[in-house]
């Protein structure tokens, strides 16, 4: 899983990463990446509904690929960093407003379709996105105020963003699992059935 989420967020990745060297190309070279990532994952057979986020990335990197292009002096690419996760907080609210939540797509990919129909896989898959939703908005928020009050703090802003990804993947890495456990261990179920099922 691990893996799947570092190319997911890739582009998000590349942007903040070139945003700190330069706040102009960002969005072109977060939106290559992103388009990159597309393509290989329909060429790897990923259905449409399960590259939700992806889908939502390129369009975030085409428009602000846009904005740099046309109006590079803009100030709203000073704020670059935290409209980005901002984005990516909206996107993941989105998705649980519409009961898919896009961390669904992105585990469906590594079991069988008789986990992914269960009940379990689905509540676990909320809770994932509603963490992540939850850190993109705070980080979000953060990011906006040190990018207005320490716009040059290039140390903290590069923490804050470090830390936006790190914590809801550290609780995705580990969640899962605590919560499969508990539930199997609430209704006497096996873990060997389970791998079974994948």
């Amino acid at each position: 899983m691990p893996k799947y989420y570092a190319l997911t967020f890739l582009p998000w990745i590349s942007l903040a990463i070139m945003g700190d060297v330069n706040e102009r190309a960002a969005a072109p070279v977060g939106l290559a990446v992103a388009l990159a990532l597309l393509v290989w994952h329909r060429r790897a057979g990923q259905r449409w509904d399960s590259l939700i986020l992806e889908c939502s990335t390129a369009f975030y990197m085409a428009a602000l690929s846009v904005v740099a292009l046309v109006m590079p002096d803009a100030a709203v690419l000073d704020y670059g960093a935290s409209l980005a996760i901002g984005w990516l907080a909206l996107t993941a609210w989105g998705t649980l407003a519409a009961r898919r939540p896009f961390t669904e797509g992105i585990a469906r990919r590594q079991v069988s379709a008789e986990i992914a129909a269960t009940d379990l896989f689905k509540r676990i898959n909320t809770v994932l996105t509603l963490a992540w939703a939850t850190g993109f908005t705070v980080t979000a928020a953060v990011l906006a105020a040190v990018q207005y009050l320490a716009p040059d703090n290039t140390t903290l802003l590069i923490a804050c963003k470090i830390a936006g990804f790190a914590l809801p993947a550290l609780f995705t890495a580990r969640y899962p699992d605590a919560a499969r456990k508990r539930h199997f261990a609430e209704h006497g179920i096996s873990e060997s059935a389970y791998e079974r099922m994948r």
